[in-house]
């Protein structure tokens, strides 16, 4: 076993907004319940942009390391910890730990428990080279799995980012239409498989657009954008008794539809926020049967400002996923 240093490489901001410092930090040591794992690789999503900012309202802990995407290789744990062993494969969630015994945890709603902490939010994240998580909660990745591809499949929502979602849905045997914007994108929607893609730069009215690409309306819309109109035009072309679910977290946004409509057309709008125990081992068998595969771009753990900056300006396809020894 490789011995665990006292320091290691992490990008870490004492205020919400303020400068990512790349630079050096102690290693955190395990609680009785936690495994430390060595992160080799880490996808970066918006969420952490949001912890970053600081923009949603839930406070984060700071200083904060964040992220939340992280596959690496357990490298010790505490005394409490059962069926992990020294060298196994982990996957760091959103979900870092729960109380497991109150009424949402009981049924599977873990993310909703309030004492729920948070990878890189109210708990250091993976943006760093070693990390802690609760071992009930971490995932296990099988063997021989590569880490970097992998990394961006441990945010579990019920769907991921756009790439992702789309997999997830043609997996499931549904048919999709995409609606995106930007130069490179419908070629990028078409090759992961939507059957039709709408360019909202380009198309005027989105919701006639959607509702003659679907004969009607699609039965269910699934928003992973952070625009406040897409999810209120999404409300629109939804057809009769279907769903609207809500995943992206835009700061400061509302829901706004007409009642009349919703009532009318018996739409139903939910929140789907993060998947649990269950869901975070069937998107890894998805994963593993090769039906999910998010395209990525590697670079190093030092990068993550540009990355941030790269996503702000809406230039990113797919995910970009950083190498913790760069």
């Amino acid at each position: 076993m490789a011995q665990i240093p006292k320091t290691q490489k992490a990008v870490i901001f004492e205020t919400n907004g303020g400068k990512l410092e790349y630079k050096d930090i102690p290693v955190p040591k395990p609680k009785p319940n936690e495994l430390l794992i060595h992160v080799k690789y880490s996808g970066v999503c918006h969420t952490d942009l949001h912890a970053w900012k600081g923009d949603w309202p839930l406070d984060t802990k700071l200083p904060l390391v964040g992220g939340h995407e992280g596959a690496g290789e357990v490298v010790a744990m505490g005394e409490n910890v059962k069926n992990w062993q020294i060298g196994d494969l982990a996957g760091i969630k959103w979900l870092n730990g729960s109380c497991l015994s109150c009424e949402f945890c009981m049924q599977g709603g873990e993310a909703n428990c309030a004492q729920a902490d948070l990878s890189g939010y109210t708990h250091d994240g993976s943006f760093q080279q070693y990390a802690t998580a609760d071992a009930v909660q971490a995932a296990k990745i099988p063997k021989g799995t590569n880490l970097a591809e992998v990394a961006p499949i441990l945010y579990v929502f019920t769907f991921l980012v756009g790439a992702l979602a789309v997999q997830f849905a043609k997996a499931m045997g549904l048919r999709v239409v995409g609606i995106d914007g930007g130069e490179g994108k419908e070629a990028f929607a078409k090759e992961l498989g939507v059957e039709s893609f709408i360019d909202f730069t380009k198309n005027k009215d989105i919701v006639k657009a959607v509702k003659d690409a679907t004969n009607g309306g699609p039965h269910g819309a699934v928003n992973v954008s952070v625009s406040e109109a897409a999810i209120n035009q999404s409300c629109e072309y939804v057809r009769p008794l279907g769903t609207v679910v809500l995943v992206g977290l835009p700061a400061h946004s509302k829901v706004s539809t007409s009642v009349f409509d919703a009532v009318v057309k018996s739409i139903s709008i939910r929140g789907s926020y993060v998947g649990n125990r269950k869901d975070t081992q069937e998107a890894l068998d998805f994963f593993a049967r090769g039906l999910v595969k998010c395209p990525i771009k590697i670079v190093g753990l030092s990068e993550l400002p540009q990355v941030f900056k790269l996503m702000e300006e809406g230039k990113i396809m797919g995910r970009y996923v950083l190498d913790t020894s760069k």
